[in-house]
């Protein structure tokens, strides 16, 4: 059985080894910048043993996850000594292979793992994990063996190119980190009508739970609702009025999303092209304009 290690015991880290380790993959190494860290994950898995810096999980493990912030991934791969044959990947959702070329170089084998998901805390991360998509770059036969992981962990995967990071991790941060913020300025514009953002937040979770299940089971475009779904120009109108009298600062930020919203109706199929120009006229032309 594969003997893999883990170099950065942080939530990422943590999740992946903890997760691998109760689908039955052995997990024998792990360090951290925090000594205490690495004891904390090797003391809950069976077979792991803490190690005092990334040299001794790269000289045990035959596979080394660095899952370290990614700013210290480069500096891992500089200082560590690589052994030729083993593997090395990092976990970064936006670093591609080049950051590992140092151990490519000593004739390790050098990939990148990425888990399309949010990772808040260590137990509602283990617990996202199952059904995540995971973003993969390696060559054969790391290739087939980060497959392999995918599997174990209920996941399914996609295979970058070179290039392809970046714009894949900037998709990643519009999906999930500008949802909560979406969701603060939704809290924020109940605030001007006397509900706190707690209270405001636990109303609009089942709306968002719903979304995602119309996303989900519908699928694009023909999830969309709402106004402009329907050309109903009156509604934004009024929209836009309290807005500009409530809270003016997310005017501009409200007009650009109608706008990227169009095309979205547009391919429903419930407004026309027609109606489409009248909306973006609408949100062009209209007081507080953000052209």
């Amino acid at each position: 059985m594969l003997e893999i290690g883990f170099i950065g015991a942080g939530t990422v880290g943590t999740a992946l080894a903890t997760r691998l380790s109760q689908k039955g993959a052995r997990i024998i190494a792990a360090s951290s910048r925090s000594l205490t860290s690495a004891e904390r994950l090797a003391s809950s898995l069976p077979h792991c043993h803490a190690c005092s810096s990334p040299q001794e999980v790269a000289d045990v493990a035959e596979l080394i996850f660095i899952t370290t912030p990614d700013d210290a991934i480069a500096q891992v791969a500089n200082e560590v000594h690589w052994h030729p044959g083993k593997s090395v990947v990092h976990c970064s959702g936006a670093h591609s292979l080049d950051i590992l070329k140092p151990a490519n170089q000593a004739g390790t084998n050098v990939g990148s793992f990425h888990p399309l998901q949010t990772f808040a805390d260590i137990n509602q991360a283990v617990e996202n994990l199952p059904g995540s998509t995971f973003a993969i770059e390696a060559e054969e036969p790391l290739l087939s063996t980060l497959k392999e992981l995918t599997s174990l962990l209920d996941g399914n995967w996609i295979e970058l190119k070179p290039g392809d990071k970046v714009v894949y991790h900037a998709a990643a941060v519009f999906a999930c980190n500008y949802m909560v913020t979406l969701v603060e300025l939704a809290t924020d514009l109940w605030q001007t009508f006397g509900v706190p953002q707690k209270e405001a937040t636990k109303a609009l979770i089942p709306l968002l739970r719903g979304t995602v299940n119309n996303i989900n089971n519908i699928g694009l475009p023909d999830c969309l609702t709402g106004p402009i779904s329907r050309g109903d120009l009156g509604t934004i109108s009024k929209h836009l009025t309290a807005l500009e009298d409530k809270n003016p600062s997310l005017l501009a930020a409200y007009k650009q999303l109608g706008l990227h919203t169009i095309p979205i109706a547009l391919g429903k199929g419930k407004i026309t092209e027609h109606k489409a120009e009248e909306l973006k006229t609408l949100f062009t032309n209209s007081k507080g304009g953000s052209q």
